[in-house]
């Protein structure tokens, strides 16, 4: 069964108990029209449908995750399937082509083995959606009963759902958190392993990067794994060069922009330049493989650069500056549009010219929120990949010339955890430790920025 239909099912079971319990508010006041219930009717039937909606979705959930699982175990446990090949990868296969046609979703196997495993899955599937569905018109009726029978005139339904909707509000609040220390506990295990492997000091501090997934585990060569020139690169490429081009331009757009432009310029400029930040980053790396990369590269021809190449770090840089102009654009110009417009004019009125109050008043003013503009920004860069992978090659270079190939953290990561080498191999594992150190860098990162955005609101709010 489809969870569009389980879903459905839920909703209906959950309106149902809604009027039900509805109906029922309502006949407390017309049996004794002198008597105030504790609760209005609406709280009384949002009591009975999440006492209704609610288990029924995570039974959802959970049967989603389950049945497909006990769909493959019957099957298996049919006579039809002692024909599988007993390879993992070979089985598997079969498996998936059976079910695909029993589920409607390819015309026919392409492997004739899996052909009498079709009606297996068939049975099976029509079973199992059966048993979902009974035992969700039972939860839901159950769920149902018991909040229905709760009803009385002096039950304070309205207590009892707003302490259910809070608790659903802190589920929501801590996804974000619980997601943050799944990705961290995932990458500290892998970490773990990959430095049992290779030494954290010569990970850390190495200047050599070049791992050999095809090299045998016991053979690896630790002095491969020196990650400085993919520290550097990313660095070079997302803090310094992407930094040179968006801090400028990202300071003088918001200047004009809430200084000087005219308020209908400004309803037009402003949604443009954010639109930047909307434009998927493949499209920004053709952009710098096709346009500014070989720009570059003539330039660097006609000033008698002869090894000039079309993937250089500058490419990459510049049209990571552009893409996160944005991110220090509207931060200045949230962070300007705050300042209190008496110290603006106070200045003013002291016989300062705008571009003076804008540079001795305004920008010094709102720095925290540049500041934190910028922070954020930084981060953004660093974790670019698509952009660096176009425009900058994945050649691991500790070099200071702009214009030679260079690579990043994330490229790495992408191409240690894309190969065709083992999972618990060091080259494999590399990727985690990468991954893990970006991660504690971004991670400083935002919080330095949240600690400057609020010192910038305790300012002015």
């Amino acid at each position: 069964m489809s969870p569009i239909t389980l879903l459905l099912i839920a909703i209906g079971l959950a309106l149902a108990g809604w009027l039900a319990g509805r109906a029922k508010a309502w006949s407390f006041q017309s049996s004794d029209p002198k008597a105030r219930p504790a609760a209005r009717p609406i709280y009384h039937a949002w009591y009975v449908a999440l006492w209704v909606g609610l288990p029924v979705l995570g039974f959802i959930m959970l049967w989603l995750l389950i049945a497909p699982q006990l769909v493959v175990q019957s099957v298996l446990a049919s006579p039809a399937a002692q024909t599988l090949p007993t390879f993992g990868f070979e089985r598997d296969a079969w498996l998936a082509e059976a079910r695909a046609v029993a589920l409607g979703a390819a015309p026919g196997v392409f492997n004739d083995g899996a052909e009498p495993l079709v009606e297996p899955f068939r049975a099976a599937i029509r079973q199992y959606n059966l048993i979902g569905l009974i035992v969700t018109v039972l939860i839901g009726f159950g769920g149902g009963a018991y909040a229905f029978l709760k009803l009385r005139p002096d039950f304070r339904a309205r207590t009892r759902v707003e302490r259910i909707v809070m608790a659903i509000l802190l589920l929501a609040s801590l996804v974000a958190i619980l997601t943050t220390f799944g990705i961290f506990a995932s990458l500290v295990f892998e970490t773990i392993r990959f430095f049992g492997m290779v030494s954290p000091v010569g990970f850390l501090f190495g200047t050599y990067w070049g791992p050999d997934p095809m090299t045998p585990v016991d053979a690896v060569d630790p002095t491969r794994y020196g990650a400085i020139p993919l520290f550097w690169g990313t660095i070079f490429i997302g803090a310094i060069i992407a930094m040179v081009v968006a801090i400028p331009l990202g300071l003088m757009s918001a200047i004009y922009l809430t200084q000087y432009a005219d308020p209908k310029v400004r309803a037009w400029v402003k949604p443009m330049l954010e639109i930047l930040a909307g434009v998927p980053t493949v499209v920004y790396g053709y952009f710098a493989a096709l346009t500014v990369a070989p720009a570059i590269r003539d330039a660097a021809v006609a000033l008698g650069m002869s090894n000039a190449s079309t993937e250089s770090a500058l490419a990459a840089g510049i049209v990571m500056g552009v893409m996160i102009i944005p991110f220090v654009s509207s931060m200045a110009d949230d962070s300007m549009a705050a300042v209190p417009s008496a110290m603006r004019d106070g200045s003013l009125a002291m016989g300062a010219t705008k571009s003076e109050t804008i540079r001795r008043v305004l920008f010094p003013a709102a720095l925290p929120g540049i500041v934190a503009g910028i922070m954020l920004a930084v981060s953004r860069a660093i974790g670019e990949t698509m952009i660096v992978v176009m425009a900058a090659s994945t050649a691991a270079n500790l070099t200071l010339n702009p214009l030679d190939r260079m690579t990043t953290v994330t490229v790495q990561i992408v191409k240690m955890l894309t190969g065709e080498g083992d999972f618990d191999h060091p080259a494999t594992l590399s990727a985690f430790a990468l991954g893990f150190v970006l991660f504690m860098v971004t991670l400083a990162l935002n919080f330095i920025a949240l600690r400057v955005v609020k010192r910038f609101r305790e300012a002015y709010e």
